[in-house]
């Protein structure tokens, strides 16, 4: 597993890399033959240390834990107990849907992109708002390229509603995008204000 650790106004010298390295494997070998890769960055937060761990344990499978301590081993220390407890429900949640990792990697998997656009700013008093002038390459729904802050590749997985609520838990993301596997439409599970999942499922007229 490909690990990197860096820090926001705090140092990480070899040994704090070492123990980093040596735990996040300890934890995910658990669960996982391999996984994919780690970033783990640490900062000050006010009179404790942070850790923030993403962890890509798989394809389409990504998790976000934190910690916090008196230092940044002991921040390591309480973000990777976050992390092992994911992971072991996961399995767990796997066992019961009787469907091994193997599937969760569904072949079938879709190339997509995620792109983030800068906010429209509201035009002046009295000026009209810019629009791509003509052959200007645009973005979805009308953007100008400018628009455009990032675009990163994502992907697109078959999943039971039940998986994808899971993974939506895991990631920490607030929303997830995936085909269903019983009816093969797209579908989309997202975290609302109040704490509750929120599950789209678009029907045939």
């Amino acid at each position: 597993m490909q690990i990197t650790v860096a820090g926001k106004g705090v140092e990480t010298g070899e040994a704090l890399k070492t123990h980093v390295t040596d735990g996040l494997e300890a934890v995910t070998r658990k669960y996982f033959d391999h996984a994919i890769d780690a970033h783990v960055t640490f900062r000050k937060d006010r009179a404790f240390f942070a850790c923030d761990i993403n962890l890509r344990a798989g394809r389409g499978l990504n998790m976000r834990a934190e910690g916090e301590g008196v230092d940044a081993h002991r921040a390591f220390a309480d973000a990777a107990a976050h992390i092992g407890k994911r992971l072991r429900r996961y399995r767990r949640r796997v066992n019961e849907h009787a469907r091994s990792l193997a599937e969760e990697r569904d072949p079938l998997t879709e190339l997509a992109r995620s792109v983030v656009l800068r906010e429209e700013e509201e035009p002046e008093e009295g000026a009209e708002a810019a629009q791509a002038a003509p052959g200007e390459a645009v973005t979805p729904e009308g953007y100008a390229d400018g628009a455009v802050v990032a675009e990163t590749p994502t992907e697109i997985s078959r999943l039971t509603v039940p998986e994808a609520v899971m993974r939506l838990d895991l990631s920490q993301e607030p929303v997830l995008m995936f085909r269903n596997r019983g009816t093969g439409v797209l579908n989309v599970v997202y975290r609302r204000a109040d704490g509750h999942v929120g599950w789209i499922d678009p029907q045939k007229a």
